[in-house]
């Protein structure tokens, strides 16, 4: 499996009918802060045009599944408990929330642009709540949790020991934070980012402990921003005045919506493909007058203004816009562009872009491979690849070996 999403947001946000939306999944949803005790784990899965349709070939994958010339990879997805103010104190379900997230990649925020919730994520009147605050709030939450994590089990003694040599002190933050998936290269550019590659971390302030926190939070656990909610009243308005106030990305959503859609194409009664602008009724008779004035709903107030749910544009957001992943097909014939069971383009990996082909074969494909790789072949062009090839994205690859 690839990478892993975090979703997550104060209670009652949205967090799991995003879940359920991406996964199909059932996670509990209701209006009640801290529904979500446990962590909900679901497999959604990343949009991308399959080199089938270039090839002009009728495709058999078995890590993935082609829908219309689209291609769908599997990554993980976790939404965990709701965040409030001081979680990282240990307030709500702080520890727990917090705890939950050490393994995560990236992290999905679903904002209730609507503004209907307090900070604790209980009922309020649309638009008393900034959904701004909702997003300031939530990276200093994550940033301190960071922050906590270095200064645990005494930081003055810790930069005392190993602060006067600068790699010995790499690898003694590495194994601190190794815990929360934070690697050296990480680490090294935090530190330059924050202008402290060169100052002993004994003369460093608290403002500087705090800035590095909050660098090496944004590297490691890139946050991506979702208004969901955003057919409500007041949400347009809400969603404007935030896109005016932050920097980085935020994508319109109603995962309610996504997943009132994926249910009914799951029931065969509409026919819809994640992340299109359109749906078509199959068995109108089906539907009560309720639903299908919801389904008008739904392609007036959410395809129309957008193009879609969002829940789609969000993931594949994440997936190639943050983490830079490209898709890579690996192949044993280059003819026919099949595996040594006949079946055509059977497998699609997301790799980050800058993978070099040995390490790809490493870690995506079989360790052995690797020991015994020769060179590979660019299925297109048959060119040989050596081993220190950079990846491109919908490369084809035939991979020759010893063995």
């Amino acid at each position: 499996m690839n990478f892993l999403i975090g979703i997550v947001g104060k209670p009652s946000a949205g967090k799991s009918t995003f879940l359920n939306a991406a996964c199909l999944t059932n996670a509990k949803v209701s209006e009640l802060p801290f529904t979500t005790i446990e962590p909900n784990k679901g497999i959604a899965y990343v949009k991308t045009a399959c080199v089938c349709k270039e090839l002009n070939l009728q495709d058999n994958p078995k890590n993935s599944y082609c829908l219309d010339g689209n291609r769908f990879i599997p990554i993980n997805v976790l939404d965990v408990a709701g965040l409030v103010p001081d979680a990282h104190k240990g307030k709500g379900l702080g520890n727990q929330f917090l705890n939950d997230l050490a393994q995560a990649d990236v992290l999905i925020h679903i904002v209730d642009i609507s503004g209907s919730l307090d900070k604790s994520g209980k009922r309020i009147n649309i638009g008393e709540n900034d959904p701004y605050e909702d997003v300031v709030f939530l990276e200093n939450e994550i940033n301190l949790w960071f922050k906590q994590i270095l200064e645990r089990e005494d930081w003055t003694k810790f930069i005392r020991s190993y602060g006067r040599e600068s790699k010995k002190f790499i690898d003694e933050l590495y194994k601190r934070l190794s815990g929360i998936k934070i690697n050296r290269s990480e680490i090294i550019l935090a530190l330059k980012d924050a202008n402290l590659e060169e100052k002993n971390p004994t003369l460093w302030t608290e403002d500087d402990l705090l800035n590095f926190s909050k660098i090496l939070r944004r590297i490691s656990k890139p946050i991506l921003n979702v208004a969901n909610k955003i057919d409500k009243e007041n949400s347009m308005e809400n969603f404007r005045k935030l896109k005016s106030k932050i920097e980085s990305e935020i994508i319109p959503c109603s995962a309610l919506a996504e997943f009132y859609l994926r249910k009914s194409e799951q029931e065969k009664k509409i026919e819809y493909m994640p992340g299109s602008n359109s749906f078509n009724i199959l068995a109108e008779e089906s539907f009560s007058q309720n639903e299908l004035d919801t389904l008008k709903k739904i392609q007036e107030k959410i395809f129309v203004p957008f193009g879609e749910t969002g829940v789609q544009n969000a993931i594949n957001h994440a997936a190639f816009n943050i983490l830079n992943q490209i898709c890579v097909y690996p192949i044993s014939d280059i003819n026919k562009f099949t595996d040594n069971n006949d079946n055509v383009l059977p497998d699609a990996f997301l790799v980050k872009k800058g993978t070099l082909l040995r390490n790809f074969i490493r870690d995506k494909v079989h360790t052995d491979l690797a020991d015994h790789f020769i060179f590979g072949i660019d299925a297109r062009t048959k060119k040989r690849l050596g081993e220190n090839y950079e990846l491109q994205h919908n490369d084809i690859i035939k991979i020759v070996t010893s063995k």
